[in-house]
């Protein structure tokens, strides 16, 4: 059934390809599923090269003002170096391409499968080609090794294509690292990532964390202590997250460029683990549920709330949790969540909106 539905989703992705590149030539067809199965990591050099070049190539093209991020029949997708003109720095794009190659196992098997389906439209009509043509190409470049494939001269004269292959996991964060680049490069930023459960706020610290070398403080560390775990307390709307000593130990100490001293609170342990010291950054960022708390909004230069559907969420949280612990998040912690982000309206007060699951991204003007 999977493989089913993978050949589907290929006849759709090379059908809105042909729509959008009319006149493409087999060589981009090629390009377009070697692209697909392995992404980019035939294409890497160091970071310093691929930086460089990303910047000389984006001095040389026309900006449109047209952005189109192109989807690839996998996990990856054609990103415009007009990005650039959005605010995303050439460095950080080259971050991106380079961290976006990795090795592809079973890259060669899924190329096949693509070739065979673009086979099928061939065969159909579906693309202007003829099949005896089509499969004679396929065979040299099976001679060759299904190695990496070059625009057509036609393709290029026609489209002038200016990108490169990124990681799907990097896309939906697009607008958030251009806007991030903007600030940084008028000083240092304090961000802080609002989100319900399983929406990826940890993940995306993370990935700031590879990208920025930023300092990255968890609201998990700040759990209640047990004298602080009472009926008035969970009560209070957000509530449930010892704000106070995160204000006093991080965020007081992050606005005056004071090193960050604190203490983790271990919830298995019910207990405060040994003193951590931070130094602050060019860019520092604060993820987890309650960070954008009224208490503390003050304190954040730049703000991205992570907006999970109820279906997505459920989906994440069974497939990563105990069906015991699944539980409880679904009757103590989300609950409490949305309380709080409903009473306090989070995420209007947050300066960008990301749709988990779509590429949508909403930016107050």
């Amino acid at each position: 059934m999977s493989m089913i539905k993978d050949s589907e989703n290929t006849r759709k992705l090379l059908e809105a390809h042909y729509r959008l590149y009319p006149k493409l030539n087999i060589q981009d067809i090629f390009k377009f599923l070697y692209q697909s199965a392995f992404g980019c990591e035939h294409l890497v050099p160091s970071l310093e090269k691929a930086t460089d070049f990303i910047s000389k190539e984006y001095g040389n093209i026309s900006y449109t003002g047209e952005l189109i991020i192109e989807p690839l029949d996998g996990n990856y997708s054609r990103v415009p170096l007009a990005y650039i003109h959005q605010g995303l720095s050439a460095a950080t794009f080259g971050k991106l391409f380079v961290a976006s190659a990795k090795k592809e196992i079973n890259g060669l098997s899924n190329l096949i499968q693509k070739i065979n389906v673009a086979k099928e439209l061939v065969a159909e009509g579906t693309l202007p080609f003829e099949p005896k043509e089509f499969d004679k190409a396929i065979e040299k470049w099976q001679s060759e090794g299904y190695g990496p494939v070059h625009h057509s001269e036609v393709f290029r004269e026609a489209y002038r294509p200016s990108y490169r292959v990124l990681s799907n996991e990097y896309i939906p964060y697009l607008d958030l690292f251009a806007e991030l680049d903007k600030r940084l490069a008028k000083g240092n930023v304090v961000l802080a990532i609002e989100g319900g459960s399983a929406s990826g706020k940890t993940t995306l610290g993370n990935i700031l964390s590879d990208l920025y070398d930023c300092g990255v403080f968890h609201m998990d560390d700040f759990f209640l202590r047990p004298i602080q775990r009472t009926p008035e307390r969970y009560a209070e709307v957000g509530g449930n997250v010892d704000r106070e000593r995160f204000l006093q130990e991080a965020l007081q100490p992050l606005s005056k460029g004071e090193t960050v001293k604190y203490r983790k609170f271990d919830c298995g342990v019910m207990h405060m683990g040994e003193e951590i010291h931070v130094e602050p950054k060019m860019l520092t960022v604060i993820e987890g549920a309650y960070s954008m708390h009224p208490e503390l909004a003050k304190y954040y230069d730049f703000s991205v709330f992570l907006d999970i559907s109820p279906e997505l969420q459920k989906e994440r949280i069974q497939k990563r949790n105990e069906p015991q612990l699944a539980k409880r998040f679904f009757e103590e912690w989300i609950p409490l969540e949305r309380k709080y982000f409903c009473k306090m309206k989070i995420k209007e007060h947050c300066d960008i909106q990301i749709s988990i699951g779509s590429k949508c991204v909403k930016i107050k003007n």
